[in-house]
């Protein structure tokens, strides 16, 4: 038979019956599942049975009791008018886009209501995510001033957490021990008006430079310097300052003004 679109995936049934003969016994077994007596047609010696003269139980509902005892020489045909089918599953590729309708698959139809893309988890939900956290993540800042000499670069000492989501950050330092790349900040202020030529804030990776921002001025007032990097290593980092004056300078010891800070980027 020829079919347009999909075609079935199994074939129609034909009329079907079990046929029993040689039997002594008042009960014989199906072999079809059925809902109850109805569902079938009982013909005892080309005989047809009222319904209520026979029963049906067990599993399945496939024992058959007849109103009476068969001899040898008996006939019995069942012929099945409904039998409980299977369920069929759809064929692999088969349900396309346009068959599922709108708004039918739901986060409680997603196992734990996540999926993965490209090997990285999506949480469904209010508050979703793609590909993981921003974490190891800290920021913390210098709370009282600290003079630094001139022209040295020297290790501001950041001593006051805000946030440290796996207390990483250590003795003024931030140690990740997670292999990736993280953005890292921070900013050093002066506390009055200062005169000097260079003023520099650095970030610093196992005790070297990595990056820096830098300005040149000969009298300013309570500069403030942000620099930014982003690294690929999970060893240890730091934040220094530097001025090129004549004498030492004082850092001030402020959240908003001397901090250090940095996190994890998603890939």
């Amino acid at each position: 038979m020829t079919y347009i679109g999909q075609q079935p995936s199994t074939t129609f049934d034909s009329g079907i019956q079990d046929r029993f003969t040689g039997l002594t016994t008042n009960t014989v077994t199906l072999t079809h599942d059925i809902s109850a007596e109805t569902d079938i047609l009982v013909v005892w010696n080309n005989i047809v049975q009222d319904s209520s003269t026979y029963s049906v139980g067990g599993t399945g509902n496939k024992t058959l009791t007849l109103g009476g005892s068969l001899v040898s020489a008996d006939i019995v045909t069942v012929y099945y008018t409904n039998k409980v089918m299977q369920s069929v599953s759809p064929t692999a590729g088969s349900v396309q886009t346009l068959s599922i309708n709108d708004g039918a698959v739901t986060n409680a139809k997603l196992a734990n209501s996540s999926i993965t893309l490209n090997g990285s988890a999506v949480s469904l939900g209010g508050s979703a995510t793609v590909g993981g956290t921003n974490t190891p993540a800290f920021q913390a800042y210098l709370s009282s001033n600290q003079s630094i000499p001139s022209q040295t670069s020297t290790k501001i000492n950041i001593d006051t957490e805000v946030f440290d989501t796996d207390n990483k950050f250590t003795s003024n330092k931030f140690t990740p021990t997670v292999v990736g790349k993280y953005f890292l900040y921070g900013s050093t202020q002066t506390t009055s008006s200062e005169d000097f030529d260079d003023y520099i804030v650095a970030i610093y990776k196992n005790g070297s430079e990595i990056a820096r921002t830098r300005v040149r001025h000969h009298y300013a007032e309570c500069i403030k310097v942000v620099t930014t990097a982003v690294s690929d290593t999970d060893d240890y980092f730091e934040l220094y300052s530097y001025v090129g004056s004549s004498s030492a300078k004082t850092i001030f010891g402020n959240s908003a003004g001397t901090y250090f800070g940095g996190y994890k980027i998603i890939e």
